[in-house]
This record gives structure tokens, C-alpha cells and sequence, in this order.
């Protein structure tokens, strides 16, 4: 049980890797914090209740500063504190390409991806270094590494998610707090809904991941187990890094948009 008595914050919990993660901590002990600001996550809360586990709802903003210091206050006073945070919580944006992308679409994207992980790690350290150290987890993306996998938005801000975990690192230098970003590449998700919805209608679902190197996309469990390996002590020695997790695309050949969009399938 490696998170037993630990306090947990999981952002984007309503589903995909959120949900996913937030179990996952819980069935090993972790007493849960589960963050969205869809209406389902008290779903997910309530599916880890049932389970035997510890968890609460809230329904927050993550690129809001008063919902993150909220939700951070609310885990320490239903926990004892706080020693874990996965700021997973993300919009696409949509696909549009860079000329048709309005600069309000653009500073939206980047004020739920990326200020909102600013928001987390500012939020969240002060806390888990209080209880000795701990770690904190932001969701980026293989689109941060590789141009093709997102919109420019999507991507730019993707990119300044593992910036952000890099800087973080250095920055909360000798407090033991790890920050690190999981690069997930095409998985099944609320946000990708849409491309795999397509692709089941089409019944072309096996061309969904046709160029990834296992020739599959990814299930959301997948990710989450990463992420959860990342928060844990197991990784005590892992700080600062981009961890992409996605099959071997990023690494064998440029992304292609087409792989992600519809063209894909």
C-alpha cells in the first residue's frame, strides 16, 4: 500500500486518466481529493467510497487561483495535510490550425493547461513539503514534444507544462518535492472522445494508433498507473523529468496531425 495515509489531490478526476488515477491511489491506500469541474466527478468519488476507499468531490476551475487554493485547503482539512498532487486536468481547444486560431481560444487553452499546473505546484509545495516532501505530478503531452500531435495552442502549452516541471524541480530545490510531467500519448479519454466516437461510427477503429510502433492507442489505466509510479516513493529519485507514454511513437517517428485527427482514421 504505498500511498497509506497519504493525502491526495487528482485534478480532471471526472474521467480518462483523472478517474483512472484517482482509483488507483485510493485502492492503494491514499485518501483522495477528486477535482473537476464536470458535475461527474462526484462519480468517481463515489465509486471509490463504495470500493472501501477514502475520497471527496469538488467541483473546481483548475485554472481558477481561488478553486486551487480551495481545493488544496479542503484536502488538508478532510486529510491532515497534503503529500500528493496530480494536476491532470486539461481542455483540447480543438483542432483548428494556426491561422484560424483566435487569441482569446489560444490564452483559454493556456489558462486551463498550463496556469492551471503553475496554480497546483504553487498551491500544493508549500503543503507537501510541510509533511516532509512528497510529489507533484503534471499532465503534459507527446504534443510538447513533437509539433503535429495537438493544435498550436494545445501544444504550446503542452510544451510549457514540461517547462514548468523542470523549473519547478529546480526551484523547490532541498524541500523534497519532486515535480515531474507524464506525456501521455493518443489515449482514450473524455477529451479524445470525439476522434475515437468518430472512428467507432466509421468502423475504422483499427487504424486508431496505426502508426504507433504496439499499433494501438492507449487505455486511460495505462497512464494512470505511470502517474501513480511517479507520485510514489518508488520514484524518489525521479524529479524534473518528461516521461512520454506512448507506445514508442514520439521516439520512432515525427508525429503526424494526421495521426491524431480524423485523417487518422
Amino acid at each position: 500500500m504505498r500511498f497509506q495515509g497519504k493525502s491526495i489531490i487528482v485534478t480532471g478526476a471526472a474521467s480518462g486518466i483523472g478517474a483512472a488515477a484517482a482509483r488507483l491511489f485510493a485502492a492503494e491506500g491514499g485518501a483522495v481529493l477528486c477535482a473537476d469541474w464536470a458535475e461527474s466527478v462526484t462519480e468517481t468519488a463515489a465509486a471509490i467510497t463504495a470500493a472501501g476507499g477514502r475520497a471527496q468531490a469538488l467541483r473546481i476551475d483548475a485554472g481558477k487561483e481561488e478553486d486551487v487554493a480551495a481545493a488544496v485547503a479542503k484536502a488538508c482539512e478532510a486529510f491532515g495535510g497534503l503529500d500528493v498532487m496530480f494536476a491532470n486536468a486539461g481542455i483540447s481547444g480543438g483542432m483548428a490550425n494556426i491561422l484560424d486560431t483566435t487569441p482569446e481560444l489560444f490564452a483559454e487553452v493556456l489558462r486551463v493547461n498550463l496556469i492551471g499546473p503553475f496554480l497546483a505546484v504553487k498551491h500544493a509545495a508549500p503543503k507537501i513539503a510541510e509533511r516532509g516532501g512528497g510529489a507533484i505530478v503534471l499532465t503534459a503531452s507527446v504534443a510538447g514534444i513533437r509539433s503535429g500531435a495537438g493544435s498550436p495552442a494545445y501544444s504550446a502549452s503542452k510544451a510549457g507544462v514540461i517547462n514548468l516541471a523542470q523549473v519547478s524541480a529546480q526551484q523547490l530545490s532541498g524541500s523534497n518535492v519532486r515535480v515531474n510531467a507524464l506525456c501521455p500519448g493518443l489515449t482514450e479519454t473524455g477529451m479524445t472522445k470525439p476522434t475515437f466516437d468518430y472512428a467507432r461510427d466509421a468502423g475504422k477503429m483499427d487504424r486508431v494508433g496505426r502508426l504507433n510502433p504496439l499499433r494501438r492507442a492507449a487505455q486511460a489505466e495505462e497512464l494512470a498507473r505511470v502517474a501513480v509510479f511517479l507520485a510514489s516513493p518508488e520514484a524518489s529519485y525521479v524529479n524534473g523529468q518528461a516521461l512520454a507514454v506512448d507506445g514508442g511513437l514520439s521516439s520512432s517517428h515525427p508525429v503526424t496531425r494526421q495521426e491524431f485527427g480524423k485523417t487518422a482514421v
